[in-house]
């Protein structure tokens, strides 16, 4: 998601985002960490042991997080005829793209080289989206404004990293990779500190501590193999950042005047406007992600002789997902069908 600055009302959007809403969404931050201050001092780190070292180790944090989020952005831009119409080229374009570089990286790039680059384009497009809704509020300037969100960005990449590679990483490549983050992460706070001054308001400037504080968190959770709470905090700010953004563009365009046939079959079945792309996103997912793979597979053996493993959840939500990263980068721009249906609360 891009930059998103507060404007006036454009169009038939009654219902508004609140700043206030997504800064709470940060709560996530103290919360984690008096979990993981009880359970150090108070417990002995035994939630620590309970805790996956990732949470995609866990079943019911892949069904909540991530997938959903990104199959509610395929679904915005498909169900609507004219936002497809309107960006079919550039999706025709990075289909075709994802396609030929996939062919020619996976035979001539290893496994880990492409995973890294994945995961960079993963977590830049976690914090772009942060920093860009949070930029219209804490008005930096702009060498400012990118400063923070590439240190932040090079210090995300230095923890995930170091959270998805460590099995593979030597001893000293994993120390090297958590030195690079501290001193990525000192820079990011002494910035953030000077950034300060050119902050007009006292809620702008809370905005910004929180995005840094955001990864920030993230490499102390790291530091402490706490690694499921490193990863925790920044996807779900970002997920349920997505999803207010989602429903309020939903809320605005279909109720009371459903314009496309996803939420005129919701409207026969009376089911609130609020819950359809959410319930339609998370039911999608758990079907993808429990029986997607075993129906590829029945498929494929039974007209082709062949198994195909894992081309659901590997192969198909991982298109979804780069498409994701990419369609997010210009949909919410100004002069997006979408933005008809997007204004701010002051």
């Amino acid at each position: 998601m891009t930059t998103l600055t507060a404007s006036p009302a454009q169009g038939n959007a009654p219902l508004a985002v609140s700043y206030k809403l997504l800064l709470s969404l940060y709560a996530i931050i103290p919360l984690c960490m008096i979990l993981q201050l009880t359970d150090s001092y108070a417990f002995g780190g035994a939630l620590l042991q309970f805790l996956p070292s990732s949470p995609s180790h866990f079943i019911i944090f892949q069904l909540l997080f991530g997938t959903p989020h990104i199959l509610a952005s395929g679904i915005l831009i498909t169900t609507n005829k004219e936002y497809f119409t309107f960006y079919q080229k550039k999706i025709l374009f990075m289909t075709l793209a994802l396609m030929l570089f996939f062919s020619i990286a996976s035979q001539v790039l290893s496994y880990y080289v492409l995973y890294i680059m994945v995961a960079s384009w993963t977590v830049y497009h976690v914090l772009k989206q942060q920093h860009g809704v949070g930029r219209g509020i804490y008005q930096l300037p702009g060498w400012a404004f990118y400063l923070l969100l590439w240190l932040s960005i090079g210090a995300g990449i230095s923890v995930y990293m170091g959270i998805f590679l460590k099995n593979t990483l030597t001893v000293q490549q994993a120390e090297w990779v958590k030195q690079a983050a501290g001193g990525l992460i000192i820079c990011l706070l002494l910035c953030t500190f000077w950034c300060q001054r050119y902050v007009k308001t006292r809620f702008g400037c809370l905005f910004m501590w929180s995005n840094s504080l955001l990864i920030i968190t993230s490499f102390y959770f790291y530091a402490q193999q706490y690694y499921f709470l490193a990863i925790l905090i920044p996807r779900l700010v970002h997920d349920a950042t997505a999803y207010v953004f989602y429903v309020t563009h939903d809320v605005n365009k279909h109720a009371g005047h459903p314009q496309n046939f996803l939420y005129r079959w919701a409207a026969k079945i009376k089911l609130n406007v609020f819950i359809v792309l959410p319930l339609l996103s998370f039911a999608l997912t758990f079907l993808l992600q429990r029986y997607g793979d075993q129906w590829v597979d029945a498929l494929t053996q039974f007209f082709f002789g062949m198994e195909i493993r894992q081309a659901v959840t590997v192969g198909l939500i991982g298109y979804f997902s780069l498409m994701h990263y990419y369609t997010e980068a210009f949909t919410w721009k100004y002069g997006s069908p979408y933005r008809k249906y997007i204004r701010f609360k002051p």
